[in-house]
């Protein structure tokens, strides 16, 4: 049996999916429905589903960040983006990114028939499952996610930051966090923020009005030795040797 999810704020699109479309017929069940992006999230990971069928645009949900977390942790699952959101190239990249369809609401049914044939096609085709998704289409939803994630890391450098924080911001488990972090920016999740952090402490170490210490602070260290440390190990000077080389 083929299992799926249905993730819709629109609680008529979930109950008409859910009763009106002859699932059975294509060997399908569905096992979860969920109202907004994260909630479906969780269901993903619970459920293992092999087929989805989401909206994506949702109160506080980035379609397209969803779309790329998924196909990067779940490259064997299938979905169709069900929108009322008429955007070109929106459209185009969701399909870069691993979406099987992209049907406009209101949707007809045959769209929709031809959309679950093909989703159980794929995934019933000798070749293994994970196949269906093009190695291209898997690069470009990881790049996305992993890029994502160091947009957000350079942005908020100066914050607490943890793993599980950028993991949430791009909506994939932290063991695949760190695994995308090392394919795409070679270095460990730690190593890359403290680059981040060193980066603007040099900036910062131009203007002999701020003291190391609080250059420390600034960029997101709970103490100098600490900050000195990662400094050296980064730049091969100790702050006070890197402000003395730009005399």
């Amino acid at each position: 049996m083929v299992n799926v999810v249905l993730v819709d704020d629109e609680q008529l699109i979930i109950q008409g999916l859910s009763r009106a479309f002859p699932w059975a017929q294509y060997g399908c069940q569905v096992v979860g429905t969920a109202a907004d992006g994260r909630e479906g999230l969780q269901l993903i990971r619970e459920t293992h589903p092999d087929i989805l069928f989401t909206d994506i645009r949702m109160p506080n949900m980035d379609g397209l960040s969803m779309i790329a977390a998924l196909k990067s942790e779940f490259p064997t699952l299938q979905i169709t983006v069900l929108t009322a959101f008429r955007d070109f190239d929106y459209a185009q990249h969701a399909i870069r990114l691993g979406v099987c369809r992209f049907l406009l609401k209101p949707s007809r049914m045959d769209d929709l028939h031809e959309a679950v044939n093909v989703m159980v096609t794929r995934l019933g085709t000798d070749t293994p499952a994970g196949e269906a998704l093009s190695p291209s289409a898997e690069d470009e939803s990881g790049s996305f996610v992993a890029h994502a994630a160091m947009k957000f890391m350079q942005q908020h450098c100066t914050d607490h930051l943890t793993l599980h924080d950028v993991a949430e911001h791009v909506y994939v488990s932290q063991w695949h966090l760190s695994k995308l972090i090392n394919r795409y920016a070679k270095q460990s999740f730690f190593d890359l923020l403290n680059g981040y952090r060193v980066a603007l402490s040099r900036e910062m170490l131009a203007d002999p009005a701020h003291r190391i210490s609080e250059i420390a602070f600034a960029v997101g260290y709970a103490d100098v030795a600490h900050f000195s440390r990662i400094f050296k190990k980064v730049t091969g000077k100790t702050p006070m040797e890197y402000r003395s080389s730009l005399k």
